[in-house]
Order: structure tokens, then sequence, then C-alpha cells
């Protein structure tokens, strides 16, 4: 992996990365030269226990851009300036412009906020507007594996960050308005209640059995041969047998490990098919580009987090496919999930999936 740092004309830091030596042929853009004021808070919910983030400051955006305008895509208008340089490379990151969270974030007035301190950074994943995640090589995805696992160590190294979150929401239906492929990473100084209840799982499963349950969770999907979608050794996606959403799909490691970072090159490269093979099946089930929501689980950092199962969570939005599915009262307001397909069945549809490389 080849990577390179640079500076914006705003005081944000960008990072790109490729498979090949870099080269960068134009100057160092921002969408603005104005460093944006970011005083990201945050206040205590006390009947959920949990962090709740305020973002003020992006109420003020000035900057209005024509429509046809994509600040992620490198151009020459210097009338319009994007985020990205022109030159060779295959993945870029920087920090967001407008974060809810951020590592220099001030103490608000007030006894019931405090700062939201944090990271907040955008990954794209290709030069390219057009396309998907899973239109990217192999050796891309691999790539972009490795862009994660080396974030995920930058803003550990910070010593206040707890957890780290790379995800990716696709489709107008989640609410997306930038379509160019990219994904986002949030760096948090706490771990997030999702995160702190799978440790919490994950140790009292290692505590009872001495085996870490990423290890006995593979063992018996394997052995069920019901909800496997593909093994590939190193890596396999399933169908979860708790699966809350339909076509939910999980892609993990076969070897228990924690963070991307652990993975193996020969382990991260079976995880990128694995996971693009995941993408595919979903776009293909239906013939759409099936909006999603995709989240990247490490293990909580700065912290004691051993087993602690990485894994990749997929959760397609049905109503691009027909299928009326929405967060209904039970979910919302309970936490409470209502599925309405068993998830051997979702399992048999994905993998009776021909032609996944089907333009869409």
């Amino acid at each position: 992996m080849f990577q390179q740092d640079f500076t914006k004309p705003d005081g944000r830091k960008l990072t790109l990365y490729g498979l090949q030596p870099l080269e960068v042929t134009s100057e160092i853009p921002s969408p603005s030269n104005e460093p944006v004021d970011a005083r990201p808070v945050m206040r205590w919910h006390p009947l959920r226990g949990e962090w709740v983030m305020y973002a003020a400051h992006r109420l003020g955006r000035t900057f209005l851009p024509p429509p046809e305008y994509n600040p992620l895509a490198p151009t020459s208008d210097p009338e319009h300036p994007t985020e990205l340089p022109r030159g060779n490379y295959d993945l870029a990151v920087f920090d967001n412009r407008f974060p809810s969270l951020k590592l220099t974030a001030p103490e608000p007035e007030g006894d019931l906020s405090r700062a939201g301190v944090g990271a907040c950074e955008v990954v794209v994943f290709s030069q390219s507007a057009a396309g998907r995640l899973s239109d990217l090589s192999d050796e891309q995805v691999s790539l972009l594996l490795s862009v994660w696992a080396d974030r995920t160590t930058r803003l550990t190294a910070s010593g206040v960050i707890k957890s780290v979150l790379c995800f990716e929401n696709r489709g107008v239906e989640v609410g997306v308005t930038l379509h160019h492929p990219h994904g986002q990473i949030y760096a948090y100084d706490h771990i997030p209640p999702v995160q702190a209840r799978m440790l919490e799982m994950t140790a009292k499963h290692q505590a009872e059995t001495g085996r870490p349950w990423l290890t006995d969770f593979v063992q018996a999907e394997r052995e069920a041969a019901l909800r496997v979608l593909r093994d590939d050794g190193e890596a396999l996606s399933v169908v979860p047998p708790f699966a809350r959403y339909t076509y939910e799909t999980w892609i993990l490691p076969a070897r228990p490990v924690s963070l991307l970072s652990e993975l193996t090159d020969s382990e991260r490269l079976a995880f990128a098919r694995v996971f693009k093979d995941a993408l595919l099946r979903l776009d293909a089930l239906f013939g759409v580009r099936m909006p999603y929501l995709m989240t990247v689980h490490q293990a909580p950092v700065n912290t004691e987090s051993s087993g602690f199962p990485l894994h990749i969570e997929l959760y397609p939005y049905l109503r691009a496919a027909g299928r009326m599915k929405y967060l209904a009262g039970t979910e919302q307001g309970a936490g409470e999930f209502a599925n309405d397909k068993f998830p051997e069945v979702a399992a048999q549809e994905l993998r009776a999936v021909q032609n996944l490389e089907a333009k869409l």
C-alpha cells in the first residue's frame, strides 16, 4: 500500500492511498479556503444511557454549489474546487468539513453538554463518480480494508479514541444525497452502546467456554450449512441465524481477530473477495442497486477488548425492491426487531443468485 499525507488550504488533513506509487498532478484543493469553526457537542440521554451528538454548526453552511457539482470528483474548474486533487491514486481520506465530532472540540457553556470529542473522516472509494463499491477489483477492496485499518491505527494513536466505526450509507432511501462511491469513519472518545454490548456478551462467552465467540460461531455455521453464502476458507459470509433485518448479511474472518490490522495479507484478500461477493448478491437478487447500511465492527481501542469479533454487517433497505419494510414501533420504540423471513430462506435466495456481475 502506498500513501501520502497532505494539508488542505482550509487546514484539514488529506491522505491519498494507492496500489501503485502515487502521482498528484494538481494543487491540493478545498471547496473553501476558510476554516470551518466546528463546535460539536454531546448531551447525555439519562434513560437510554447514551450520548447524543449535536453538530449545529452545519446549519451555518454558506457554500451553495450548483446541482451538478460533485465535491468528491477531481476537477480543474477553479470556480468550483472540490475535495480531491487530480492524479493517479485509488482511494482518498480527508477530514469531514462539517464534523459531528472533533479531536479539538472546545468545551461548551452550560451543564447539559460536553465537547463532542472524536473525529469524522470521509473515505472516497474511487475517483470515478459512477459505479459501486462492489465494482472495485478484489485488490482495490483489499486496499480499502487496509485503509480502514490504517485510519483506525492513526486515530487510536491520539490516545483519546475508544472506538472507531467505518461505514457506508448507500441510496436516497437511506438519506444519501451524494452518490459518488464513498463512506465515512466516526471515531468516539467513548465506547458506543452497540459495541459495549458486543464486548460484554463476547467476553461472557469466552469466560464461560474458554473460546472466542467467533470461533464457535464460524464452526456452527459451517456445520449447519444452511446460512453460509460463500466460504473462501479464510473468510465467509452468512445470513446470521439471529438476523434482525431481511437479507441481513455478515462478513467474517474464519480466524478470530478483533481488528482489521490483525488480518494477514491472504486473510485480507479473502475477506475482500467475500465482502464484494456479498454486495453483488444484494444487488443481483432484485436487479437493482440495493440501498443499504454497511458497518465495520472492530474491537474498542485503548482498552481491554480481547475476544471481540471483527466483522462487517450489511443491512439492505427493501423499499427499492418493492418490499416496504421500515423500522416500525417495536424496533424504534423498544429495540425489539421483527423479521418477516427466516434467515435460512433468505440465505437460500442469496446463494441462488446468478450473474453477479450484471450491470445495474
